[in-house]
């Protein structure tokens, strides 16, 4: 997805320079008052309402830097219909909430949203009631190099064994070493599932309970994957199964409960 990234602080130039480090196709457009750090190439603008007007319908993404007040009064004229709006998400210039704002599921904005809090360590917000009514989380641990035919297997054989359905599962779940992992990425694209990233920080400094495993710490040095990504990655979860190896790929399932369920 090519993405416009907009910015119109100091700190938000920061967080953009580091999403266009990572996103495949990204353009960086930063307010004319704002000075650029060295390296970053951007485009000027000055006034957000009037940018937003050019880029809307140039752009299937457009991550918007800065209070979601602002990003809401630039979109809002604009937006016409779910199935040809961009996705739009925003982000905090402290880089800790990424809110799927427009386009959530047909538009791509939750996949994005995810694939930003991935890359900023921010927590994904969506809201989407298709997504929201999901309540199971697949944690994946899987070798270097395993096919996606492999993983997708695991994660039907995962859901069979607790009588649900991947229709069921709201995110797949590993760590942010699994990155780059062909095999993890094709699988999540194949589900249409989005893949939430957990840093070995989170994992280690987990208070949660969850098996450990002596393989999993002598190769990536972390207690165990599955599990704790599974756990990690949602709200108010429980392990619904507990770590399964299915031909050497490694699943486990948490269920998040709804806030008035508990």
């Amino acid at each position: 997805m090519n993405v416009a990234v907009i910015t119109l602080s100091d700190q938000g130039t920061r967080v953009a320079g580091r999403l266009a480090q990572r996103l495949a196709a990204c353009d960086v457009y930063v307010h004319v008052e704002v000075p650029l750090p060295a390296g970053l190439t951007a485009r000027r603008f000055d006034s957000v309402v009037e940018l937003t007007a050019e880029v809307f319908s140039k752009y299937p993404g457009l991550v918007y830097v800065m209070p979601c007040g602002v990003a809401v009064r630039a979109v809002g004229p604009l937006i016409r219909d779910k199935h040809s709006d961009p996705a739009v998400v925003v982000l905090d210039v402290a880089a800790r909430w990424a809110v799927s704002l427009l386009g959530g599921h047909e538009g791509g904005a939750n996949r994005l949203a995810v694939e930003v809090a991935n890359i900023l360590g921010a927590e994904p917000v969506i809201s989407t009631t298709t997504e929201a009514a999901k309540t199971l989380i697949a944690g994946i641990g899987c070798r270097r190099g395993t096919e996606a035919e492999r993983i997708v297997k695991a994660i039907h054989a995962a859901v069979e064994l607790v009588g649900k359905t991947v229709g069921d599962i709201r995110l797949l779940a590993s760590i942010d070493l699994k990155g780059d992992e062909a095999g993890l990425l094709e699988a999540a694209d194949r589900l249409e599932i989005p893949l939430r990233l957990l840093t070995s920080g989170e994992i280690c400094g987990s208070t949660r309970s969850f098996a450990r495993s002596s393989f999993v710490e002598e190769k990536v040095g972390l207690p165990a994957v599955a599990e704790p990504a599974a756990l990690l990655a949602g709200k108010r979860t429980e392990l619904l199964l507990p770590k399964q190896i299915f031909e050497g790929v490694t699943v486990a399932l948490a269920r998040e409960s709804r806030a008035w369920e508990d």
